[in-house]
């Protein structure tokens, strides 16, 4: 029993990040800690942007609970924390290394769900954009869209 709920937790962390990661995004990177965040929305090739703060900040529970989790022993706070993890590595290969191409892998993947998700990152790109806050998880027209264009096609 005591698996299950060391593994729900890891699941029930992952998809709470992405509220998290949608939440900060709108009222933290767009709000207040801004001057942090506008470079990211200058495409201009750099490797290294002051945005990645935000990595290192969002890393911290993390790496707390996974420590915690593992010196006390505490399954479930090692549970959130692997779950915390896994989202950044998600968001980390979705976001820059596949959206971006920070690092020049994932060129040629594709599928519905990708380019969808893709599609509605890079208008929140265009300026002055005020949508389209979340990493990993749309707005639902893009999926009508992309698998309603399919549906057409045939």
């Amino acid at each position: 029993m005591l698996t299950a709920v060391n593994i729900l937790l890891v699941v029930l962390a992952f998809f709470f990040m992405e509220f998290m990661a949608w939440f900060t995004h709108k009222y933290v990177m767009h709000g207040f800690m801004w001057f942090f965040h506008r470079d990211h929305h200058i495409r201009d090739g750099r490797k290294i942007e002051w945005n990645d703060v935000f990595a290192v900040i969002f890393a911290f529970p993390s790496i707390l609970l996974i420590y915690l989790g593992v010196m006390t022993p505490n399954s479930y706070l090692l549970s959130i924390g692997i779950g915390i993890m896994l989202y950044g590595t998600a968001y980390f290969m979705f976001h820059d290394v596949y959206v971006h191409q920070r690092i020049p892998i994932l060129k040629n993947f594709s599928n519905r769900y990708l380019r969808a998700t893709v599609k509605a990152h890079l208008e929140h790109h265009n300026p002055h954009a005020e949508y389209n806050y979340g990493f990993l998880i749309a707005p639902l027209k893009y999926y009508k869209e992309e698998f309603g264009a399919r549906k057409n096609k045939r």
